[in-house]
């Protein structure tokens, strides 16, 4: 059985039984021909080709069945599945996908490995159908990795499915069907740009699958399916999108029964479903919306969920980017020296008191408080002088460089920070130290529900948190109103809608990217002075009673802003 570290280092998922025979019957779906080769990249003990081979059969087509995995076990488990297959032709290479396909076209030079041979691979397969590991590439080893960087021309970090895709694209016929699993980080992170407007430029889009929190695979993967023909488009295809999540948002109303997640793929009605062991899934569908040759995020929104996004984007004045930028917390690389709420158990070696400084971390934060115990504290060793940071003399804190001696292995094993001329002991990212003390948002990166605080105490933002700082005073009511809206129903809505991150268990990611991009009324308006106002009142709060009435005033208050009806309870 397949080890979570093995899932961890080569991403190898094996796709579930019921999943690939549905991914097979929608890549079935659009093959005309009665001949198809077929090929899995990465084909592990080949349930996607079995799956493929068997909805070929049912439909009377001639197939052939190729499968390449660098796994000598998995294709001979492999080997023995496809002999059912006797009358059709089967192969298995045991060897690398990626160093097998000529990609000099998409990079625009000669191809590094010319002494590999791909007459048999390029341009020569009808259909694809895969499920490429999910494993970030420098997980790899330095040589694969740096192997890849080459052949791709890949810089960052960077998903190995990405190059997977490109490899795959160059293997199909012009035509030819993709129909591929990966991790659904691509379709709304910054990082997802690359993959968007290649997969835009190169396929005509046929169907896009967001499996959100379903939990189909053993890894923490939220899966997404791909299908689309190898295209060249001038313009955008008239594309179908399902998201399916188990999150509800606290919805209890009507549940139509059904036996498993699958049947609510299949079904041809959006809403909500109940399986008879209590599994619960949201289902919504439409019309896939994107711009070929953007890195945009696609939109996947139902008409009615369409309606209420483009009310709202109209009714904004501003986006939160147009005041400032949002910032993550500082970054040690070494949490375990610098972070501690037990630095009164050291006795003789606590640093000094002047840089253990209070640290805001996520489970600090409520929406308008923040927990009065804060024991956590960071060796901040870091000052600013004439409002530049300069690292301290740390010879004029004996106390504080006894310490860092203690643990110089590990902080001197972080080279890339002495390769960057910096200090051993320094933090990766401190931040510029005279910023602290201004008033500041501060919000957790994941969170089951907007938790944007207003830090006035000076206090240092932690790595799993991101921070809005405002440094001007008149800049102090710009921040309460987006604290406002932030921390609403209303955009907290407009935050699924739109950015579409949901995790597991209903957490929502807020990057800096999604934040910047909130949507806000106008400043110096009526709405939004009262916004400001109610704000006020409840970062001086305590009550439970009297939060909650200010909750409701804020969510009318931000709603009026916007032109649409407040939402009290999400669905």
């Amino acid at each position: 059985m397949i080890t979570k570290e093995q899932i961890k280092t080569t991403g190898a998922t094996f796709t579930p039984r019921e999943l690939s025979i549905f991914l097979a019957e929608r890549i079935g779906y659009y093959i005309t021909s009665k001949h198809s080769r077929v090929l899995d990249p990465a084909c592990g003990e080949a349930e996607l080709l079995v799956a493929m081979g068997e909805v070929l059969s049912e439909r009377g087509c001639d197939f052939s069945l190729t499968g390449f995995d660098s796994n000598k076990e998995y294709l001979n488990f492999a080997e023995t599945r496809l002999s059912t297959f006797s009358n059709m032709k089967t192969e298995l290479i045991l060897g690398d996908f990626l160093m097998s396909v000529d990609v000099s076209n998409f990079i625009n030079h000669p191809s590094l490995f010319d002494a590999i041979s791909t007459s048999e691979v390029n341009n020569s397969f009808d259909v694809v159908i895969a499920n490429p590991p999910y494993v970030r590439t420098q997980i790899l080893g330095t040589d694969q990795a740096q192997n890849l960087a080459r052949k791709f021309n890949l810089k960052g970090r960077v998903d190995l499915y990405y190059p997977f895709l490109i490899s795959m694209t160059e293997s199909l016929k012009e035509d030819g069907i993709l129909g591929v699993i990966t991790s659904n980080r691509y379709l709304s992170t910054k990082g997802g740009e690359s993959i968007r407007k290649y997969l835009s430029e190169n396929y005509e889009i046929l169907e896009l699958i967001d499996l959100g929190d379903t939990k189909l695979f053993d890894a923490a993967v939220l899966p997404a399916i791909f299908i689309g023909r190898k295209k060249k488009q001038k313009r955008p295809s008239a594309a179908n999108f399902i998201k399916v999540y188990e999150e509800l948002n606290g919805y209890n109303g009507e549940l139509t029964p059904i036996e498993s997640v699958y049947d609510v793929l299949k079904s041809k009605h959006s809403g909500y479903f109940v399986t008879e062991n209590g599994k619960r899934y949201k289902k919504t569908s439409g019309n896939l919306k994107y711009k070929i040759g953007s890195g945009s995020c696609w939109e996947m929104l139902s008409n009615r969920e369409s309606e209420w996004v483009y009310k709202i984007d109209k009714a904004a004045k501003n986006r939160v980017e147009d005041f400032f930028k949002v910032k993550v917390g500082i970054k040690s690389t070494a949490d375990k020296v610098f972070i501690s709420d037990k630095w009164e158990d050291l006795n003789g070696t606590k640093p000094e008191d002047d840089l253990l400084k209070e640290l805001i971390s996520q489970e600090n934060i409520e929406p308008w408080n923040a927990t009065d115990n804060f024991e956590l504290r960071v060796l901040y060793p870091h000052i600013s002088v004439n409002g530049e940071k300069q690292t301290v003399d740390i010879d004029k804190y004996p106390k504080a460089k006894k310490y860092f001696v203690q643990h110089e292995e590990k902080l001197r094993a972080r080279k890339y920070l002495i390769d960057a001329g910096r200090k051993w002991f320094e933090l990766w990212v401190p931040h510029r130290p005279d910023q602290w003390k201004y008033p500041k948002l501060v919000f957790p990166d994941i969170s089951l529900k907007p938790r944007f605080y207003l830090d006035t105490n000076g206090r240092i933002v932690n790595g799993n948190c991101y921070w809005i700082v405002a440094t001007k005073e008149e800049d102090v009511d710009k921040l309460l109103l987006i604290q406002g809206i932030a921390n609403s129903k209303l955009m907290t809505k407009y935050h699924d809608l739109v950015f579409n991150n949901k995790l597991y268990s209903g957490r929502r990611r807020y990057f800096s990217q999604y934040v910047e991009k909130y949507p806000l009324p106008d400043f110096d308006s009526l709405k939004a002075k009262k916004i400001i106002a109610i704000v006020k009142d409840l970062n001086q709060s305590n009550g439970t009673l009297e939060i909650s009435k200010l909750e409701n005033q804020l969510e009318i208050m931000v709603a009026e802003s916007f032109g649409v009806e407040p939402i009290f309870n999400l669905d």
